[in-house]
C-alpha cells in the first residue's frame, strides 16, 4: 500500500464520491480497485444549487468518518498533497474554475460528467491540460456498461449494419438534470462521433432528444425506473433491451 497512488477529490456533492472512495479504499468490497486510495478532499458545493448544498454535508461526513479522508480548505491544497485528482462537483458550472485552480499542479485529472456546460469552457479545459501537460479524462460510466458493451460486441460479430439507440432513463437521472446527457453519452458510445444535429423537446415530465448521425439515430427518455437506465439497441438483427445501469454484477452509482 506504500506505493498506492494518493488520490484527491474536488467537490463532495454527488454520490459518486462515496461510491468511488469505497471501491478504492475498501479492500473487502467485491469490486475493489487496488493501487490507489482517496486521502484528501475539498467539499465545495454550490450555494444556489439545492441538490448540491443539501448533499455536500452528508457525503463530507461519510468520507471523513468512514474512510478517514482529510478535508482541505481549497482545491489547491488537495492538488498539492496528492498524485491524482477526481473533479466530482455535481455543478458543471464550476468545473472550469476548479480545473484552473488545480491544473498548475500537473496532476492527472478525471472530470466527472458534465465536462463543461459549453464548448468554449470545454476547449479552455483542453487548452489548460495541454499547457500544463497533464492527462485529463471525462466520461460517464454508462459508456462502459457491461450490458451495453456486450450487446455492441454481439452486433459487431454478427456484422449488422445500421444502429440506433433509444434509452429509457431513470427518474433519478431526470431529477438530477442529467437524463439527456447520459442518454447522449450512451448514444455516442453506440453510434460513434459525427452527430450532425440534436433536437430537444421538453415538458414538465421528460425531455425527448433526437440526434441525427449519417445513418440515423435517436435517444429518448421513457418510463421512469428509479436507479436504473435501460437502452433499446436496434441493429439489423432486431431490437435488444439492455440494462446499462449494471456493470460487473452491480448497479452503477447515481448522480
Amino acid at each position: 500500500m506504500d506505493a498506492a497512488l494518493r488520490i484527491g477529490i474536488i467537490g463532495l456533492d454527488t454520490s459518486h464520491v462515496t461510491a468511488f472512495t469505497k471501491l478504492l479504499n475498501d479492500p473487502l468490497d467485491a469490486n475493489h480497485v487496488p493501487g490507489g486510495r482517496v486521502v484528501a478532499a475539498y467539499p465545495g458545493g454550490s450555494a444556489d444549487f439545492p441538490l448540491s448544498m443539501d448533499r455536500v454535508g452528508g457525503f463530507t461526513q461519510e468520507l471523513r468518518g468512514q474512510y478517514g479522508v482529510s478535508m482541505m480548505e481549497t482545491p489547491e491544497a488537495v492538488a498539492e498533497s496528492v498524485d491524482a485528482l477526481l473533479l466530482e462537483s455535481a455543478d458543471g458550472r464550476v468545473h472550469l474554475e476548479q480545473f484552473r485552480a488545480i491544473a498548475p499542479y500537473g496532476k492527472p485529472v478525471f472530470i466527472d460528467k458534465p465536462l463543461a456546460l459549453s464548448s468554449r469552457e470545454a476547449y479552455e479545459i483542453a487548452e489548460l491540460a495541454q499547457q500544463y501537460d497533464i492527462p485529463v479524462m471525462s466520461a460517464s460510466a454508462l459508456r462502459y456498461s457491461e450490458g451495453l458493451v456486450g450487446a455492441m460486441a454481439e452486433a459487431e460479430r454478427s456484422h449488422y449494419g445500421s444502429r440506433c439507440l433509444r434509452t429509457d432513463a431513470s427518474r433519478t437521472a431526470r431529477r438530477w438534470g442529467t437524463t439527456g446527457t447520459d442518454s447522449g453519452r450512451a448514444a455516442v458510445r453506440v453510434m460513434g462521433t459525427g452527430c450532425r444535429e440534436v433536437v430537444v423537446t421538453a415538458n414538465d415530465d421528460f425531455d425527448v432528444i433526437t440526434g441525427v448521425w449519417q445513418d440515423g439515430g435517436s435517444v429518448r427518455p421513457g418510463q421512469p425506473r428509479p436507479g436504473q437506465s435501460f437502452a433499446m439497441l436496434h441493429t439489423g438483427g432486431g431490437p435488444r433491451l439492455v440494462d446499462v445501469s449494471r456493470t460487473a454484477g452491480r448497479f452503477m452509482p447515481a448522480c
